[in-house]
Parts: structure tokens; C-alpha cells; sequence
């Protein structure tokens, strides 16, 4: 069957021949096909260590010219803790591409691989066909990328026009920068590594919110060296979790505001356990939304793990310097009330 439009949907860090062999069955099968990026306006880290702009530069250099007249490529923002807000998303940028071009009922199929848990989203539309494509070659990008910032190595998996842009990228800041993050994590994980099984770590965060801004921290050391982050840390062995949340946020920000009375402005707490959340491992954390009231923000700084700490108005938020999902807890307990 022929369609008017399929849709892909990827992280392509990086884009290679196995995302590259997808993209032309797609072209055999329809019309146009839709690329849809995930997990942009991130800072660069191991799991996402490329930008929008470069991933689509990767897949439009993978292709001739007459090919990219039919690639249409959109940036898709995680909701790492909303999935129907991920699938409206996705469901609004078909629908405005796709009923804008041809009217109101084009034929949709969504393509991809069903290679794990991560791969679930391929069922959650079903009013669009469904194409499955085997696994090309047993491609991992995970394998690329490690080999890739651990090595400098850059294989055959990719195709020569990526991978003149792997190389050219190689001796950029951001390489050195995402090198350092991954060298840190594995040295870290090695600490652990004579485990029987990987462990699990508890963490805590505080969304200290007044007169519409939130505290963040800037963090001092890797991982995450100089992003902006939620005050918090690890529990303690012989600590309550709400003693923890205090504790760190007074060890990161000096808030000059007595204990007791950050413990009583506490309104809400909520788990954040996306597996992939940490680089560090499998790490829990819960967040705690603290509600100050008053004309005068009380004053802070930073101490700790933190290079500084400072108030921020909610709108001047910026998910790209973000430290791991803090942004998406942010959203979620404030976003969200």
C-alpha cells in the first residue's frame, strides 16, 4: 500500500545507516515523509549529545536533493512525565502538515522499529497504519556514541557525509565537553561495578517557588558542570527524606529562611523515576514543592555542590541548561497545580 504521508519518529544521536535504511523504505511507501526529532532544547550530555540543528543537518546531508524535497523535519520536545501532552504534540504537527497539504483525510502510516520498551510509542496511534521495519545490521547508537567520546573512533555505522560531520565536530569545545561527562560516568559507575546487581540510588530536589520565581543552584562539578539545576542531592543512610530535601537546600542555597518554616511550606511531593533520568544510574529522587510567601525574595547563595544559587521568574526558565529532567519536574509540580 501507498501512503500520503508516514512518520518517523527518533532521537537519531547519531543519525545512521540503520535510521538512514527506515528513511528510504518510508520513500518507497508514500509521498512525503515526516521527521519527527525527540529530545530537543537539552543541554549536550552522553545520551543527547547533539543539537535539532545538527541531527537535521546529519539526515538531510544523508540524502540527494530530490529526496529532501519530500523530507519534512520538526524538532519534538520531550514531556518526560506527560505522555498524552508527547502524543498531543505529535498528533498536532501531523495534523497541521498533513490536512494543511492534501485536506482532511490523507492517509498516515508511522514507521519504526520495535526494539524495546522505548520503542512503545508505535502503538499509541492507532488511527495511523503501522509499519514495522526489522533492525539494520544490529546498530546501536548507544554503541556509536560510546566508542565515539570514549575513543574518537567513528565507524562504518554511519554514512560518510555524518561521519565528516562526526569528525569535524570532534574537535570542537562540545566534544571535549561531552567527552569529559562521559569519562566522569564511567569512572563513576566503575565505583559500583563488583555489585550483584545494579543498585538503585534515592535522591531528593526542592522547587522552592515566591512571587512567581523558582531557586535554582548552578552546579559546580561534573556531572552537569555548570547547568542550572533544583537544589537537592543523595538521602543519607540514617535520614527521612524530608529532612533531606531541608538539608540540601540550606547546604546549596543558604536560604536565609529558618528550617521549621521551610518544612511548613511544603505542599507537595511527587516520584520522578524515568529510567533514564541519570546518567550516574538508575536514580529515584523525589521532589518537594516549597511555596515561600512574602514581598522579598529571601536571599541565597551558593555553597556545597553548588556554584551559586539564585532566584529565576518562571518565564525565563531555559530547558536547554537544564540539568538531566529538572526542567520536566519543574513542569510537573508547578506546571501543573
Amino acid at each position: 500500500m501507498r501512503y500520503d504521508y508516514t512518520l518517523y519518529i527518533g532521537r537519531f544521536q547519531p543519525f545512521h545507516l540503520g535510521h538512514e535504511s527506515v528513511v528510504r523504505q518510508a520513500l518507497t511507501i508514500s509521498d512525503k515523509l515526516i521527521i519527527l526529532i525527540g529530545s530537543v532544547y537539552q543541554p549536550r550530555t552522553v545520551r543527547n549529545p547533539w543539537s535539532f540543528q545538527e541531527r537535521e543537518a546529519f539526515i538531510r546531508a544523508s540524502f540527494s536533493e530530490e529526496e529532501n524535497k519530500a523530507i519534512m523535519i520538526f524538532p519534538l520536545p520531550d514531556a518526560t512525565y506527560n505522555d498524552t501532552l508527547w502524543i498531543r504534540s505529535i498528533q498536532q504537527i501531523v495534523s497541521a502538515v498533513a490536512h494543511a497539504k492534501i485536506g482532511s483525510h490523507p492517509s498516515i502510516a508511522i514507521i519504526g522499529h520495535d526494539k524495546d520498551d522505548s520503542s512503545y510509542y508505535l502503538s499509541q496511534f492507532p488511527q495511523w497504519e503501522r509499519v514495522d521495519v526489522p533492525n539494520y545490521n544490529d546498530i546501536s547508537s548507544t554503541a556509536i556514541r560510546e566508542s565515539y567520546f570514549e575513543e574518537g573512533r567513528i565507524g562504518d555505522e554511519v554514512s560518510g557525509s555524518v561521519a565528516d560531520a562526526l569528525a569535524k565536530f570532534r574537535e570542537s569545545e562540545a566534544y571535549e565537553q561531552v567527552a569529559g561527562e562521559h569519562k566522569f560516568v564511567r569512572k563513576y559507575r566503575e565505583g559500583w561495578a563488583a555489585a550483584p546487581y545494579e543498585p538503585t540510588f534515592v535522591t531528593v530536589d526542592a522547587v522552592v517557588v515566591q512571587s512567581g520565581h523558582i531557586l535554582l543552584v548552578e552546579r559546580r562539578a561534573h556531572p552537569g558542570k555548570g547547568l542550572m539545576a533544583l537544589p537537592g542531592g543523595f538521602l543519607d543512610p540514617r535520614e527521612k527524606l524530608r529532612d533531606a530535601v531541608i538539608r540540601e537546600l540550606r547546604e546549596e542555597t543558604r536560604i536565609k529562611v529558618p528550617a521549621p518554616v521551610l518544612t511548613g511550606s511544603i505542599v507537595k511531593t511527587e516520584v520522578f523515576d524515568d529510567p533514564y533520568r541519570s546518567a550516574r544510574g538508575r536514580t529515584i529522587t523525589h521532589a518537594y514543592l516549597i511555596e515561600l510567601s512574602g514581598d522579598t525574595l529571601p536571599k541565597v547563595k551558593g555553597g556545597d555542590d553548588a556554584a551559586r544559587a539564585f532566584w529565576v521568574p518562571f518565564a525565563d526558565i531555559k530547558p536547554e541548561m537544564m540539568f538531566e529532567d529538572h526542567y520536566h519536574i519543574i513542569s510537573a509540580m508547578v506546571g501543573q497545580r
